[in-house]
């Protein structure tokens, strides 16, 4: 199957998934927010929550299991993974908008995800990732299509995980704002932007070292 064809497909399934996200959401605002969602946060009882926190962790294994059944080698299986992470968060926000009008701007606070713990940020701050994921991420499987894979040294590996480090704690900050005062209080933008930089950087790195994979490599299903 050609990118092209798996691309289309992706982006189906992303959008299908975010729809039914941005579905669950109407719900939960219907019920805890009918006034319109907006900080502080209504205090949600441990049986939602918790099945809410499980509802996420299950989108990732769906995420991951789709990765997984459209690719052999790990290195295309975590690039589809960030696509359709990409596509199925930016669909979310889309569908929200289409369904509830909201968010009013990109600017407007939103609680991102619960685990570990709640993550807060402005709605540009996860376009910005998801974008960035679809591209770079693209980019890995266009050129794995070619036969050439990208080259994740140690150091790139470690300014990956760095980055994300970053940027998970720049939305952890917030929350942590959240849950102590009520409110996300400012984001930190520099904290952000930095994990962005640097993350773009790894990947760029790791593509501009990309190599040749032999057949047996890709299918005991190394990087």
């Amino acid at each position: 199957m050609r990118l092209a064809r798996r691309f289309l497909w992706f982006t189906l399934w992303g959008a299908a998934f975010g729809y039914i996200e941005s579905a669950v959401v109407v719900y939960l605002r219907e019920i805890y927010y009918p006034q319109g969602f907006s900080f502080p946060l209504v205090p949600i009882e441990g049986n939602i929550l918790l099945t809410e926190t499980l509802r996420e962790a299950a989108t990732l294994i769906l995420l991951w299991a789709t990765a997984t059944l459209s690719y052999t080698a790990l290195q295309s299986r975590v690039a589809a993974f960030f696509i359709l992470f990409g596509i199925w968060d930016i669909c979310y926000y889309l569908f929200l908008k289409l369904l509830l009008d909201w968010p009013a701007t990109l600017f407007t606070w939103d609680i991102l995800f619960l685990i570990p713990a709640p993550w807060v940020g402005p709605v540009w701050a996860p376009l910005v990732v998801s974008s960035g994921l679809i591209l770079l991420s693209g980019a890995v499987l266009l050129f794995n299509e070619r036969g050439e894979y990208a080259n994740f040294t140690p150091l790139s590996l470690f300014g990956g995980l760095a980055a994300a480090a970053g940027i998970i704690v720049s939305f952890l900050i917030p929350g942590m704002r959240v849950a102590k005062e009520g409110m996300p209080g400012p984001f930190p933008e520099a904290l952000f932007w930095a994990g962005v930089a640097v993350g773009a950087a790894a990947y760029l790195l790791a593509l501009y070292r990309r190599e040749p994979r032999d057949a047996q490599s890709l299918h005991d299903g190394n990087v």
